[in-house]
C-alpha cells in the first residue's frame, strides 16, 4: 500500500488550520494581558479568568472528547469483553462527571480563586503532603497524553500508511507548539475548531460506514453471534457491582483531573463555571454516539468479504485499531480521510489539556510554592514552557509501551479516583481533615486496591471480596473493589485526621512532634509570598487566609 497523498495533503491543511488558530489565540492573549494589566502566569494558566460561557462550553467539552474517548469508545463497543453495556455506561459516566463537577465542585473552587486544584492542599497540609499529591496528579496527565496519541497514530498509520511513530510525534509537536505560544487561550480557541471538526466529521462518516455491503443487521448479529464473539459485557446480575464500580470510576474519578478544574477556575464567574459544566454534560453524548455506531458496525461486519480478510481484527489482536480499520475498509477513501481529521482533532483537544494542566501543577504548586517562592513572573512563565515540553516528550515516548488506548485510560482514571478524588472531597467539605489523615488515607486506598488484584499489572488478589471466583485460571473480583478502595481512603482520612487532631490539641503528645502543624491550624497563619507581581501576591494571600479561616472552624455535621 502506497502513501495516501490526498490524505497527507488534507492532514497538512488541518494541522496548519489548528496551528494558525493557536498562533492567533496567542496574540489575542498578549493583547488581553496588556489591556488588563494581568500577569503572564495568570494568562498562561487561567486566561486571566476571563473565559466566557460560549468558549467555556467548547473547551470544557473538549476536555473529555479526546482521542482516548473516541477511539476507546469504538474499541470498547467492538471488544467482546466490554460490548455496548460498558461503552454506554462509560459515556453516561463522563456526562455525569460534568454535572457533578459543576453542581458540587465548581462554585467552592472558583469562589476561592484557586489557581489549581492543589492550592487548598498547600494552604492546609503544607509542602510535603502537597508535593506527593502533585506528583500523582502530574503522573495522571503524563499517562493521559499517550492514551490520546495512540488513537491518532493507529488511525493515520492504517489509513495513510504512514509510520506510527512519525504520526504521533508530528501531532505531539503541533499540540506542544501552540500550547507553548498561547497557554490556555490557545488551548481554548483551538478547542472550538477541533470540536466542530470532530462533530461534523464523525457524523459524516457514520452513514457511509453503515451503508457498506459487508455488514449485516446489528440486531441479528447480537442475537445469533454469527460474525462476532459474544459480547461478554452484556448485562448480568453478577456483574451489577462491577458496572456500578466502573460508572463511579469515570463519573467521580474524572473530578480528580486538574484539566477539569482548570476550566472551571478560568471561567469568568462561578455561575459561568457551573453553566459550562452542565451544558457540556448534555453535549458530550453527541460526540460519543458515532463511536458507538462505528464499533457496532464493525462487530456486525463479515471481514472475510473485505480486503482485510480473515481472521477478524479481534482475533488478530488488533481491536485497538478497530476505528481506523473500519474507516479504511467500510468507507470510501475520501470519507476515511475525514475520519482521520476527526481523530486528529480529538487527540489535540485533549493532549493540549493534559500538557497545560501538568505544567500548571508543577509551576504553581511545586516550583513556585515549594522550590522557589521568590520566583518572578517571567521565571514562572519559562518554567511553564519547559514543563509543557517535558510532559509532552515523556507522554509521547510512552506510546511505545502499549498499543491499546484502554490501558492508559483506565490507569489514569484509577489513580484519580482512588488517590486524588478522596483527598479533594475531604479538604473541601470536611474541615477536620489534616495532613496525617491525608497520608494514611492515600496509603489505605492504594494498598487496598493493589491487594484486591489488578489484571493489568499482573497482580493476583490477596483479599478475596464476596463473589470473587476463579475463572479460566484467573481470579475475578465481582465486588466494586475500586469504589471500596476509594471509600476506605475517605474513611481513613477522616478518622485519622480526627484522632490526630484530638491527640495534639489535647496535649497527649508534645507539640514539637506535630509534623503537619495540626494544632496551629486552629488559627490563621502568616503565609509565604508566592511570587509574581505584588497585586498577584496580595490576592493569593487573601485567598489563603480566607481558606485558613474556613478550615479552622468546627467540622460541619
Amino acid at each position: 500500500m502506497a502513501v495516501n497523498i490526498p490524505g497527507v495533503i488534507s492532514m497538512v491543511f488541518f494541522y496548519l488550520l489548528v496551528l494558525g488558530t493557536g498562533i492567533w489565540a496567542s496574540f489575542k492573549s498578549k493583547r488581553e494581558q496588556k489591556n488588563n494589566a494581568a500577569t503572564g502566569t495568570d494568562m498562561a494558566l487561567l486566561g486571566n479568568r476571563r473565559i466566557g460561557w460560549l468558549v467555556g462550553i467548547f473547551t470544557m467539552t473538549a476536555t473529555w472528547v479526546g482521542g482516548g474517548f473516541i477511539v476507546g469508545t469504538t474499541e470498547m463497543m467492538y471488544t467482546p469483553s466490554f460490548g455496548p453495556t460498558w461503552a454506554i455506561v462509560t459515556m453516561i459516566a463522563y456526562s455525569s462527571s460534568f454535572l457533578i463537577g459543576g453542581l458540587v465542585f465548581a462554585q467552592p473552587m472558583r469562589e476561592r480563586n484557586f489557581v489549581t486544584m492543589m492550592d487548598p492542599f498547600h494552604i492546609k497540609y503544607g509542602k510535603v503532603v502537597t508535593a506527593g499529591l502533585c506528583l500523582a496528579s502530574i503522573a495522571i496527565d503524563v499517562t493521559w497524553v499517550p492514551s490520546t496519541l495512540i488513537g491518532l497514530g493507529g488511525t493515520m498509520s492504517v489509513v495513510l500508511d504512514l509510520s506510527f511513530n512519525v504520526c504521533i510525534w508530528i501531532s505531539a509537536a503541533i499540540a506542544i507548539t501552540y500550547t507553548l505560544l498561547g497557554g490556555l487561550y490557545s488551548v481554548a480557541y483551538t478547542d472550538i475548531i477541533q470540536l466542530v471538526l470532530i462533530f461534523f466529521g464523525l457524523w459524516i462518516c457514520v452513514p457511509f460506514v453503515m451503508m457498506n455491503p459487508y455488514s449485516f443487521d446489528m440486531s441479528q448479529m447480537v442475537i445469533n453471534n454469527t460474525l462476532h464473539h459474544p459480547w461478554n459485557g452484556s448485562p448480568e446480575l453478577k456483574k451489577t457491582w462491577i458496572i456500578i464500580d466502573e460508572f463511579l470510576l469515570f463519573a467521580l474519578g474524572n473530578l480528580g483531573y486538574q484539566c477539569f478544574h482548570q476550566r472551571t477556575l478560568s471561567a469568568s464567574s462561578p455561575t459561568t463555571a457551573k453553566l459550562t459544566c452542565c451544558v457540556a454534560a448534555l453535549i458530550l453524548p453527541l460526540f460519543g454516539i458515532p463511536s458507538l455506531l462505528l464499533g457496532a458496525e464493525a462487530a456486525s461486519t463479515d471481514w472475510n468479504l473485505t480486503s482485510y480478510g480473515s481472521p477478524t481484527p479481534y482475533e488478530r489482536g488488533e481491536a485497538a485499531l478497530i476505528l481506523p480499520i473500519t474507516l479504511q475498509e467500510l468507507a470510501p477513501s475520501f470519507i476515511s480521510i475525514i475520519g482521520i481529521g476527526c481523530v486528529a482533532a480529538a487527540v489535540m483537544s485533549s493532549a493540549d489539556s493534559a500538557l497545560l494542566s501538568a505544567a500548571a501543577i508543577f509551576s504553581s504548586n511545586i516550583y513556585t510554592k515549594i522550590l522557589r517562592p521568590q520566583a518572578s513572573d517571567r521565571e514562572i512563565q519559562f518554567v511553564i514552557r519547559v514543563a509543557v515540553v517535558v510532559v509532552g516528550l515523556i507522554g509521547t515516548t510512552l506510546t511505545n509501551l502499549q498499543n491499546s488506548v484502554l490501558m492508559f485510560w483506565f490507569f489514569g482514571s484509577e489513580v484519580a479516583y482512588i488517590i486524588i478524588f478522596p483527598q479533594l472531597v475531604c479538604i473541601l467539605f470536611f474541615n477536620i481533615s489534616n495532613g496525617y489523615g491525608a497520608v494514611i488515607g492515600l496509603l489505605v486506598g492504594l494498598v487496598l486496591r493493589l491487594l484486591s488484584g489488578h489484571s493489568t499489572l499482573g497482580l493476583a488478589p490477596v483479599i478475596h471480596f464476596p463473589g470473587c471466583t476463579l475463572e479460566d485460571g484467573v481470579y475475578v473480583q465481582y465486588a466494586p473493589v475500586k469504589t471500596i478502595s476509594m471509600l476506605s481512603a475517605v474513611a481513613a482520612i477522616l478518622i485519622f485526621s480526627y484522632l490526630a487532631s484530638v491527640i495534639f490539641n489535647k496535649g497527649l503528645l508534645p507539640e514539637k512532634w506535630d509534623m503537619f502543624k495540626v494544632k496551629a491550624q486552629r488559627s490563621p497563619q502568616p503565609l509565604t509570598p508566592i511570587g509574581g507581581t505584588e497585586e498577584h501576591n496580595e490576592e493569593e494571600k487573601l485567598n489563603e487566609n480566607n481558606f485558613q479561616t474556613e478550615t479552622s472552624e468546627p467540622m460541619c455535621q
